[in-house]
């Protein structure tokens, strides 16, 4: 026997009734915390390293005649007057509450003289990160994230800039050059904007922050992480110490 049309009609309206329902409406998109500027804090610092530096080992770039005859030294273990550079400093804990949204502007990572530049640089998930080749060469960068997706990508020289995002916030992230085995970075990307990569000064800045209790980590590629708890009172700079010792 047929149905007749105007039973499956009523059927069809039925189901749509019911899953009308039984829909939950999407979770709307979380609100950027509003920063006071009036009350914000700094945090500033010196990172320094205690003991006899190593000499920087001596870069062979002979195998690529065109990365030049410039010499070239080691960026692992940069020591200026007792003071450390290339440690990234940055807020580990206090704004789980908080949320914030990437720059739109990317961060550019160079390679330039057939080494990255910078060594070591921080970005925001979610951040465009721009690779630029500016060497008469060819360069196949690889980076090799945990938590995201690893990706290998050749460039060449004059190409246009690789663009990248990571999505999942990751600390001392290896960046290499399978073409040039001398070539690393290492890249951090964190949830928030407070952040900063000491130079050869030792120097760093974290400013524009809401007032409130946090750790603040410093970590080294080569000789680890050190943790610091902090207090800032609106509109106080407070400063922040980390030295750090040769490892056996």
């Amino acid at each position: 026997m047929k149905t007749p049309m105007w039973a499956l009609v009523f059927v069809a309206l039925l189901c749509f009734a019911a899953c009308k329902e039984t829909s939950h409406p999407a979770t709307p998109p979380r609100r950027p915390t509003v920063i006071d500027p009036t009350t914000a804090a700094t945090v500033t610092g010196v990172v320094e390293f205690a003991g006899d530096a190593p000499t920087p080992p001596k870069i062979d770039m002979s195998q690529d005649p065109a990365c030049g005859n410039q010499p070239r030294f080691g960026e692992s273990l940069e020591v200026t007057n007792g003071d450390l550079a290339n440690v990234f400093v940055y807020v580990k804990d206090g704004l789980a509450d908080d949320y914030f949204s990437p720059p739109a502007e990317p961060l550019t990572i160079e390679q330039k003289g057939c080494q990255y530049r910078p060594h070591v640089a921080g970005a925001m998930a979610g951040q465009t990160i721009d690779i630029v080749n500016d060497d008469n060469t060819t360069h196949n960068v690889h980076s090799m994230p945990k938590e995201s997706r690893q990706w290998n990508e050749s460039q060449m020289s004059g190409a246009p800039p690789i663009e990248k995002k990571f999505d999942h916030p990751e600390i001392m992230i290896p960046i290499k050059c399978n073409q040039h085995p001398w070539m690393h970075m290492y890249l951090n990307v964190v949830s928030n904007p407070f952040f900063a990569v000491t130079g050869k000064d030792g120097k760093f800045e974290i400013h524009g922050l809401p007032p409130g209790s946090y750790t603040i980590a410093a970590v080294h590629e080569k000789l680890g992480e050190q943790d610091v708890k902090v207090t800032v009172s609106p509109k106080e700079s407070k400063s922040v110490d980390f030295t750090f010792k040769a490892t056996p």
